[in-house]
């Protein structure tokens, strides 16, 4: 029941996708970190961002969501309006932001944000809280919880607010393997909800998992962008090799 409202929630009549990144390139202290990327990332498939430390994966995700601007070049999404876009696409970093105040109030904040009216907003929130498996720990103080269940936190907010589009950078990174399994559940459950996804990780069994493409990124170029089970299998470009042999790469 919960998975159909979410699904009907998100049927808007425009679509935000395709998402496309056109020339993009990004520079800081006279150090190009993006160069002139290009890319459309369509609904339905599991995006995954690969590349070693210093790629530009999760500048990249920055830029799509929209928490940079580009030097150069330009994102753009199928729908023609700022706010909209911004209020139909979340993003969860590796380590999460939480405020001073309990688990629920952290998801009816996020809500509240995203212009939810007031009589809904706890509804939908201890709904997102049942949904990662935190409903019982609604009254904790978010900040006292373990590593794994902030990221679900994370997760909720993102999933109270019903988003067309999802980004994750490296959301697992700090968490032990049963915390990632549950987050991978999480993901796979908003996958399956009918939520784009896109994410960064390092881990290449993770991405096996997950993956419908793979998005390989070296120095702050796009390498490969191809179906997940083509690129494991026979990657084209030596540096993908490289990277996924785990060879040191300059």
């Amino acid at each position: 029941m919960f998975l159909a409202r979410l699904v009907a929630a998100t049927a808007p009549d425009e679509p935000l996708l395709p998402l496309s990144v056109e020339n993009l390139t990004f520079e800081a202290g006279g150090t190009r970190l993006l160069d002139n990327v290009s890319l459309t990332l369509g609904q339905g498939m599991r995006t995954v961002v690969m590349g070693p430390n210093g790629a530009g994966k999760s500048l990249l995700l920055r830029l799509c969501h929209g928490l940079l601007r580009p030097t150069r070049g330009r994102v753009r999404w199928a729908l023609d309006d700022g706010e909209a876009v911004r209020r139909r696409q979340a993003f969860v970093f590796q380590r999460p932001v939480l405020l001073r105040r309990s688990t629920l109030a952290n998801v009816t904040f996020a809500l509240a944000h995203a212009g939810v009216t007031l009589r809904c907003r706890r509804d939908r929130a201890m709904e997102a809280l049942e949904r990662v498996g935190l409903g019982h720990l609604a009254g904790r103080p978010a900040r006292l919880l373990s590593g794994g269940e902030q990221q679900r936190v994370a997760l909720a907010r993102a999933w109270a607010i019903r988003p067309d589009v999802l980004f994750l950078d490296e959301a697992t990174a700090n968490l032990d393997p049963s915390a990632t399994r549950t987050i991978e559940g999480i993901v796979q459950a908003m996958h399956e909800a009918g939520v784009k996804i896109v994410l960064t990780t390092h881990d290449l069994g993770q991405a096996r998992r997950l993956a419908d493409e793979i998005v390989f990124l070296h120095k702050g170029r796009l390498v490969e962008h191809r179906p997940a089970a083509a690129f494991f299998e026979r990657p084209r470009s030596e540096q993908a090799r490289a990277f996924l042999d785990g060879r040191l790469m300059e």
